[in-house]
Order: C-alpha cells, then structure tokens, then sequence
C-alpha cells in the first residue's frame, strides 16, 4: 500500500449509488444496477477493503428490476455474485438504509465508486451534491471512478477552477450500441439522452467505447470510468491496482 493511503488511514471504499426514480421516458421506476454494485464489492473486498454504500439523500434503495437476478424477466439470471448478495441478509441491509451525502465525511476514504442504473439519468447529471462528491475527490488527489450510466454526472461535474472534470481526459460510459440495443428490446427508447452523444459534443475530452456489452474500463490519472454493466470487475481492478494493492 503507498504511503499515501496509510497516512490516510483508509482502507475504505465509497460507493455512491443513486436513489429510487421514476423514468420520465418511460413511467417506469427506476434506481441502481445489481451487477454494479456486488462484482466490484467482492472485488474490493476480496483486496482487504471496507466498502459502505451511500445515495445523495440516504434511505432504502432499489435496484432496476432487470437486474435482479430472481426476476421473471430473468435478463440477470446467471449474475451469481448478485443472487448471493441479495439473498444474504448481511449484505442486503446494506440497501436497506444508506447514510446521504450529508452524512459522509470523504475524508475517511480512499477512493469513490458511482454506479449506475437507469435512474442516475435523471438523479446523477444536475445534482451538484453528486458532482461535489466526484470533483472533491479527485482533486484530493483520490481515486475516483465512475461507471455505467453513473458516468451521465461527469458530463457536468467541474472542478474548482470552472474546468469540466473530463477535459483532457480519455474516459468511457455507456455506449450508443448499447442503447440502439436496450431500445430495440423493449421496443421503444428508454434514456432521456445519450452520454455517448453528449460526451462526443464535449470539447478537449476523449470519450472512447469498445464492443456493445463487453468489459471495458479506462483510467486516465485519477478517473477511472466504465462503459456498463459488465464493466464493474474491470473497473474495481483498475481501482485497486492504483491504489497499490
């Protein structure tokens, strides 16, 4: 571990996820994505972290139901470390009652994780409670990652100077393939917008993507961000490899 994080005396791991939504698009309740909170907790646990999981106003969280791995859709079936996360009565108080942003000091941390889900669409890219969390981090010199829709907030988020946080940065979210695909499964558009199409209209940054659904993540410095769903491992390995362990 560098010397650094033991001066901080952290070993522990934000996650921020985002409280319970409903789609203006589309009616339907939305909030997080199993899959993004659970592969990269057993990753960063699994390396001797301590993860706490908070949202911008605190309370019950709930997950977009296609990720569930017990619903009817069974569109998360083979998701095993979800299953066994959410059918742990440990694990899945963690959801139960999530302290707010109000109530967590940053300073007892040594990197952030933003996860995504359908609902940061709408909760994640103006809340400025977010975009603080994001830029305090980072420019405290911590790691800071960002994945899956959770990446809509780094479209706005910027640093004390004015600079939007991505400039100059090479960085990845959701894809439009992987929209093109969501809608056509359900048969209508679902996102308000498309990162992918936002980030690419951005000057000075770097927005990359890699194949619909297939693991990737990027770390620049600092950010570290990943393109979906299937991209949380990638991202927590990323993550605690620059943190030295």
């Amino acid at each position: 571990m560098s010397a650094d994080i033991d001066i901080l005396g952290s070993k522990r791991i934000l996650v921020l996820a985002s409280n319970p939504a409903v789609s203006e698009r589309t009616g339907w309740p939305v909030g997080f994505w199993w899959s993004e909170i659970t592969h990269p907790y057993w990753a960063f646990t699994q390396a001797g972290y301590t993860v706490d999981i908070a949202s911008p106003d605190g309370g019950a969280l709930t997950a977009d139901a296609w990720s569930d791995p017990r619903d009817e859709s069974r569109y998360s079936a083979a998701d095993l470390l979800s299953l066994g996360f959410v059918n742990s009565p440990e694990h899945a108080a963690l959801l139960d009652s999530t302290p707010s942003l109000a109530d967590v000091d940053p300073a007892g941390y040594s990197a952030l994780l933003v996860v995504g889900g359908q609902a940061p669409m709408y909760t994640f890219v103006d809340d400025e409670r977010v975009h603080r969390l994001i830029a305090g981090f980072y420019e405290a010199g911590k790691i800071t990652a960002v994945l899956c829709h959770g990446t809509a907030a780094l479209l706005t988020t910027h640093l004390s100077d004015g600079t939007l946080l991505v400039t100059g940065k090479t960085w990845t979210g959701f894809a439009n393939s992987e929209e093109d695909y969501a809608d056509a499964y359900v048969g209508r558009p679902i996102q308000p917008f498309r990162i992918e199409d936002r980030a690419r209209a951005l000057p000075d940054t770097n927005f990359t993507v890699s194949g619909r659904f297939r693991p990737h993540a990027v770390r620049d410095g600092l950010l570290v961000t990943g393109q979906q769903q299937y991209s949380g491992t990638a991202v927590a390995e990323l993550v605690i490899q620059a943190l030295g362990r």
